[in-house]
């Protein structure tokens, strides 16, 4: 009996030592998911990066650059090439490069026409205030002959001045002790003071100038409670001087105002009461403070054939442009040689 023991526990022991032993590991963290949603997430990063780095792009890209940018995945676009090179595809081996530098050149081309846009205006410009310089200086000059000319006017030498002020060409008819040019206190003018603005009328009709006639007094001033003082009789002798100018057929369209000034400016400042501070200003004004087209005439100016050999070195600017270091000038497309080679 307990031989039989022994012998059912040896075959226990034998039955045991048979089966394979299993080692079970257990790995700490990570949870149901373990590190896949890392991978995830670097994705989602990159993604969310590219997305960003995307409306950046957008942002700083001016009109030109997205408009090429359109028109290089456009295959319907005229300026992408339909037919297959060696490369394929709707590119048809043309460098996208030259897109870029095509755009750079219309920018600058557009900057280079803005410059000679102003350029040509201020040409312009300076060319009309020669212009109109130069018939002042002419008027200036024809007048003083016809005085001299005139023996009836020579010796009224000494009661006319005239200068360039900034307002334009300006022509004075000042009284001298003992020869004035209008009765005393009186609108009426003497007869050498009609035929001296008749002269003047004649001389300045071929300008084109607006007129302003300006009456101008002595400070002497009329007797107590008068009704007629010197604000009266300069604006009534400017108004006289406009009658003699316009009978002797200087047009009505010329004329831009007529004013009394009274002894607000006097022409001799320290002496207020001197018989010089007595005259009339017959001023042709310049056509930038008249004419409301002025800035209008001065683009047709500088657009005129006058101008063209400014338009001519276009090209020799845009040649310029073109040999600027890292520049691709337009329109030097190159097709592949019709084989791509791979390492």
């Amino acid at each position: 009996m307990a031989k039989e023991k022994k012998k059912d526990q040896k075959k226990k022991e034998e039955k045991a030592s048979e089966q394979p032993i299993i080692i079970k590991k257990i790995k700490k963290g990570g949870g149901h998911h373990g590190g896949a949603w890392k991978v995830a997430y670097a994705d989602f990063v990159t993604a969310m990066m590219a997305f960003f780095l995307l409306l950046w792009l957008l942002n700083v890209s001016t009109k030109e650059e997205l408009n090429a940018l359109a028109n290089y995945f456009d295959p319907t676009h005229p300026k992408v090439s339909a037919a297959t090179s060696g490369a394929g595809g709707v590119m048809g081996g043309l460098s996208l490069q030259p897109q870029g530098a095509k755009s750079k050149a219309s920018k600058t081309k557009q900057k280079m026409d803005k410059i000679k846009k102003d350029a040509r205006i201020e040409k312009a410009k300076a060319k009309r205030k020669k212009k109109e310089s130069d018939n002042f200086k002419t008027t200036k000059k024809e007048l003083k002959e016809a005085i001299l000319k005139d023996a009836e006017l020579a010796s009224m030498v000494k009661n006319i001045i005239i200068d360039i002020t900034p307002e334009g060409l300006r022509i004075q008819i000042v009284d001298e002790d003992g020869e004035p040019m209008f009765a005393s206190g009186s609108s009426k003018m003497f007869e050498k003071t009609h035929t001296l603005i008749s002269k003047i009328s004649k001389i300045i009709q071929p300008l084109t100038n607006e007129i302003s006639v300006r009456g101008h007094t002595d400070s002497v001033p009329y007797g107590n409670n008068a009704d007629y003082t010197n604000w009266e009789l300069s604006t009534d002798r400017a108004n006289a001087s406009r009658r003699v100018l316009l009978e002797s057929g200087l047009s009505m369209n010329r004329l831009n105002n007529v004013i009394g000034k009274a002894d607000t400016e006097p022409l001799i400042p320290d002496a207020p009461d001197n018989a010089k501070n007595r005259r009339i200003s017959i001023l042709l004004l310049k056509e930038e403070l008249t004419n409301p087209d002025y800035d209008k005439l001065i683009e047709e100016d500088a657009m005129d054939a006058e101008y063209e050999d400014d338009l001519e070195n276009e090209e020799e600017d845009i040649d310029e442009f073109n040999s600027i270091p890292n520049q691709i000038p337009v329109g030097t497309f190159r097709k592949t040689p019709g084989e791509i080679q791979f390492p």
